[in-house]
């Protein structure tokens, strides 16, 4: 399992253990929350019917007077309430007095008048000066559908003489606690919802991020690095950067011995001429014959020192890591490229175009116009006489490619894997074989940029030189 998918789970199962948690605290407390808002309620008015009831309680007529009266005309007007959804259309209170024995003498039911309640928790409690409360069963059959009563008692002189009880079913409270209960399971399924999401985009960075962390070291192992890769993070960009420095003492050793095999190579050829013409020299030849062999030895020196400063260049932009890039233009470093090369492409007769463009790219001016100046030196040793060179730039997604075209014989097949590898080499159209470091420089050049270079055959003949930069 990848990484980033077991940092999501862990971290969605935290989410749900503690949302469920929460959650269930909530559901748990809704229903005693709306009872206890609700007995509140219940003792404000029963102290203020007990205010009301006094009167009635001490005329002895009380399920006649004022009280009786108010209730029975509240039962002809209908209530059309609509609270937050939820409709009432009727009054729920069940009202009843009784005096200072627990005896019935008003009940707003009309039923319980006369009846014995000093047992009743709600009376008995209140009568002794306690606070009274019950919740009861509105039949024995249904032990489910219950009414809570709350009293307060009534005073006469400093002297209780009477229980005002005001009772509530339970059952009007249920659609509160169920719309409540439904508000919040349905927030506690977004949050995970939302949760869920979150963990899923932090999952898909931090695979995105080590993906692209693992293609670098994957392009690095198959001796094709890729740019340094930008993860997104201080953190990651750090481990990128441990790995690139990584990369660059692994390869500084590896190429350590292969810049010496290559050295010695390359100069086995040289130096055996120098000894030749050396040895002749030694027997003293004509002038003719030792100016000769004096030009091979120059041309010979010349041949080792360009090879060795070739090589030096080389070391030493691969030990770069970075670069502090400017913008620079692409038609002047097409006028460069060009202006330095004019003799050469006046020697073999060849025809060179430039298109102007406006275009300018992010990079260091000296690097990018000897990357350039390599490609198009392998599009004009490889060009027979009277052939003809491009040099072009076109804008593509915040990116400016720049092409370097020629018409020469193109690159055979067996090549074209190993074309940019060090020291490879193929024979130009003069017959002759160069360093093979080239295309080698234009490759880092392209990673210190973080860009990109592909070399293809054209249909019609001769290579298309491609190098990606960004754009400025």
């Amino acid at each position: 399992m990848r990484i980033g998918m077991r940092l999501l789970l862990g971290y969605f199962l935290i989410v749900a253990i503690a949302a469920w948690f929460v959650l269930s605290i909530f559901v748990q407390e809704v229903k005693p929350g709306v009872r206890r808002a609700t007995e509140g309620t219940l003792i404000d008015t029963a102290t203020l019917l007990a205010e009301v009831g006094r009167e009635d309680l001490l005329s002895g007529h009380a399920q006649q007077d004022r009280l009786s009266q108010a209730f029975s005309q509240l039962r002809q007007r209908p209530i059309n309430a609509d609270i937050g959804g939820i409709q009432k259309v009727r009054n729920e209170y069940h009202v009843y007095m009784t005096d200072a024995q627990g005896r019935v003498v008003f009940d707003s039911a009309g039923r319980a008048v006369g009846e014995d309640y000093s047992r009743w928790n709600d009376v008995y409690l209140t009568l002794r000066g306690k606070y009274g409360a019950r919740s009861s069963p509105v039949n024995n059959a249904d032990r489910e559908n219950t009414v809570m009563y709350v009293a307060a008692p009534i005073y006469d002189g400093g002297k209780i003489i009477g229980v005002l009880s005001v009772g509530k079913p339970n059952s009007a409270m249920a659609p509160v606690i169920h719309r409540s209960e439904r508000r919040i399971l349905w927030a506690g399924a977004a949050l995970l919802g939302i949760a869920l999401l979150i963990g899923l985009a932090v999952a898909w960075w931090i695979n995105r991020s080590i993906s692209t962390l693992s293609r670098y070291a994957d392009s690095v192992t198959n001796d094709a690095p890729l740019p340094l890769p930008d993860p997104g993070s201080s953190e990651l960009r750090r481990l990128a950067q441990a790995l690139e420095n990584m990369r660059i003492r692994l390869e500084g050793k590896k190429d350590i011995e292969r810049y010496v095999h290559a050295l010695t190579h390359e100069l086995k050829s040289p130096l055996a001429a120098i000894r030749g013409a050396a040895e002749i020299l030694s027997e003293r030849p004509p002038p003719e014959v030792s100016k000769r062999f004096i030009d091979n030895i120059l041309a010979q020196n010349a041949r080792m020192q360009s090879l060795v400063e070739k090589l030096l260049t080389q070391a030493r932009l691969e030990n770069r890591v970075e670069i502090a890039p400017v913008s620079v233009s692409v038609d002047a470093l097409f006028t460069r490229v060009a202006d330095a090369r004019s003799a050469l492409l006046s020697a073999k007769n060849l025809t060179l175009t430039c298109n102007s463009t406006s275009l300018k790219v992010a990079g260091e001016p000296e690097l990018l116009e000897q990357a350039l100046g390599n490609l198009l030196d392998n599009a004009i040793d490889f060009t027979p006489p009277g052939g003809t060179l491009a040099l072009a730039a076109r804008d593509e997604q915040k990116q400016v490619r720049i092409t370097v075209t020629d018409s020469g014989s193109g690159i055979p097949d067996y090549a074209l894997a190993r074309i940019f590898e060090r020291f490879y080499s193929l024979p130009r159209e003069n017959g002759y074989k160069s360093s093979g470091i080239g295309l080698a420089f234009v490759q880092e050049v392209a990673r210190l940029h973080q860009g990109s270079i592909a070399l293809e055959n054209r249909a019609e003949g001769g290579v298309v030189a491609t190098l990606t930069l960004a754009q400025s």
